[in-house]
């Protein structure tokens, strides 16, 4: 296993990580059914495997996930780093959406919650889910600060902030880490937001790695998904995109092949090449997931292999963009 510094923290973090949104089971966000006691042998082989960082949020399955990281780190909790994140409250009135609070209040309440279901007095870094319009930027890093020195905590970080809301937040505090969504086809975050990580010591941590399965090769030409699938609602699932994009994975899958690799080998080992990135998040449910996951880091791409992957997005001619995170974020409050 590779470890990498957690910007400018003394954590030494697998470039492999677990990821938990799916590991809260059905929710919200339509996951489907997952057997605890698989997900509990799921943690504790990835531990075993070396993989000690562990990310969730008090809002995956509200709460469940990180009821089932509890149970599975008991007896391991020196051998992993714990990461969680607050801010989203569920909305009673609109299934599938969210208040939001990035108040110190709320983030305290929600930071003791954390610390019992995960089974330990302190976290190892504390992020807020989302850029939060409601509560001043300085009131929410000093929370920060309260819960650093009251010891229940090690580190901040956000999740899905903007350039310009970085430095605004590094006016009153240290962060050590920015988690933001990234991978082959979404690389809005290139242009500024990494950059501006790299040149101010922050460590970036990657989730939709894989797009949410899209480049894990789960699906083909003609799919079409679920209304109940959240998936549905995703711009890189919408028809006409989506078929450009099969268009693409046809031509990515012959580079994966040539070095005996999947489509999904070949995506994580191309996000955990970029300048600045740390680590990569995966959601695995199943023990097998570690071993196949691992596999993704026992290669190498060569520059013609990177160019090739540039070539054929770029002949694909479609606009492979993410929202802005403050656009993203007023579209998850209509929900």
């Amino acid at each position: 296993m590779e470890y990498r510094t957690l910007g400018n923290s003394d954590l030494r973090v697998s470039v492999i990580s677990q990821g938990s949104w799916a590991i809260g089971g059905p929710w919200a966000h339509g996951w489907g059914e997952v057997d605890d006691q698989e997900s509990i042998r799921t943690i504790r082989k990835s531990i075993d495997a070396g993989i000690n960082f562990i990310d969730s949020a008090n809002v995956y399955g509200l709460g469940h996930a990180e009821e089932i990281i509890g149970e599975a780190i008991q007896g391991r909790r020196d051998k992993v780093f714990l990461a969680t994140k607050f801010g989203a409250i569920p909305n009673a009135n609109a299934p599938g959406g969210f208040n939001w609070d990035g108040s110190p209040a709320h983030m305290a309440q929600e930071c003791e919650k954390s610390l019992m279901r995960l089974k330990t007095d302190h976290l190892d870094l504390l992020q807020v889910h989302w850029p939060i319009a409601e509560t001043p930027i300085a009131d929410t890093m000093g929370g920060f600060q309260r819960l650093i020195q009251q010891g229940k905590l090690r580190y901040a970080g956000v999740c899905n902030f903007s350039k310009a809301q970085l430095a605004e937040a590094m006016k009153y505090g240290k962060l050590v880490s920015l988690q933001l969504r990234y991978n082959l086809l979404e690389r809005d975050m290139e242009e500024e937001v990494i950059p501006f990580c790299i040149a101010n010591g922050m460590g970036v941590q990657v989730y939709g790695p894989l797009a949410h399965g899209l480049l894990a090769g789960e699906f083909k030409h003609g799919d079409k998904l679920k209304a109940e699938d959240w998936r549905s609602r995703y711009t890189l699932y919408e028809s006409t995109m989506f078929e450009k994009i099969m268009c693409v994975l046809d031509k990515l899958l012959p580079i994966a092949k040539s070095h005996n690799h999947t489509l999904a080998d070949l995506a994580i080992n191309w996000i955990l090449n970029r300048a600045g990135v740390t680590t990569a998040l995966i959601g695995m449910i199943h023990p097998w997931q570690v071993d196949e996951n691992l596999r993704s880091i026992d290669f190498q791409l060569s520059q013609k292999d990177l160019g090739e992957i540039d070539r054929a997005i770029k002949e694909a001619d479609i606009e492979l963009r993410i929202l802005a995170p403050e656009a993203y974020m007023e579209k998850t409050k209509q929900k």
